[in-house]
């Protein structure tokens, strides 16, 4: 009898080639992947690729779009509990644990979202990202406030994922998720609570 469900072989290919393509995506960055190039390192042919993605901007959607999907989830989450420091020093843990389980796509769309300008899962990242900055920073915030949150953003972005990637293995020294995740909450907390949210 014929089913719709997908075969293992089929849906394992997919999943490696999205992991692959995010990796790719996330340290030679977008324009500089080619389809075979993510071929080659996920050890697909080309044709394999186009079988599970009709185009590199679809396998983009299928490596980012799930996370900007939870940043949604959790901007949305974030906007209807209140914006208050209590929800805010809430809103920053679950921030920090998105961040901790999306750090390539996070990447990716955090330091190219300018340059990929135009691609419709682009497009949704910058949004979100404009949201969650008029979340954290109100209509009457100054400069500082503004560029406070953008370094906040882009600077745990790309510490998460130059840990990961781009020191020399001799240089690298493990860290634990714990460790991490409590360091980008106090770091971040400092950044994004407003003065009178900051311990003395």
């Amino acid at each position: 009898m014929p089913t719709d469900a997908p075969s293992p072989t089929r849906v394992r290919a997919s999943d490696e080639l999205r992991e692959v393509a995010l990796q790719q995506f996330a340290t030679v960055g977008f324009a500089a992947s080619s389809l075979q190039h993510i071929a080659d390192h996920a050890g697909y042919s080309k044709s394999s690729v186009l079988y599970h993605y009709a185009s590199k901007e679809a396998l983009l959607e299928a490596a980012i779009g799930p996370a900007i999907d939870r940043l949604e989830t959790l901007l949305r989450e974030f906007v209807d509990g209140g914006r208050g420091q209590a929800a805010r020093a809430v809103f920053i843990e679950r921030f920090v644990d998105f961040l901790l389980g999306n750090r390539l796509a996070v990447h990716t769309f955090v330091n190219q979202g300018q340059s990929l300008r135009g691609l419709p899962v682009i497009e949704r990242a910058n949004t979100a990202i404009r949201g969650l900055a008029d979340s954290i920073c109100d209509e009457h915030a100054t400069i500082a406030e503004q560029m406070r949150f953008g370094v906040a953003l882009a600077g745990a972005t790309y510490t998460l994922v130059a840990g990961a990637t781009f020191l020399d293995d001799d240089d690298a020294r493990p860290i634990a998720d714990d460790d991490v995740r409590d360091a980008l909450i106090t770091v971040l907390s400092e950044l994004l609570l407003t003065a009178d949210g900051l311990p003395d």
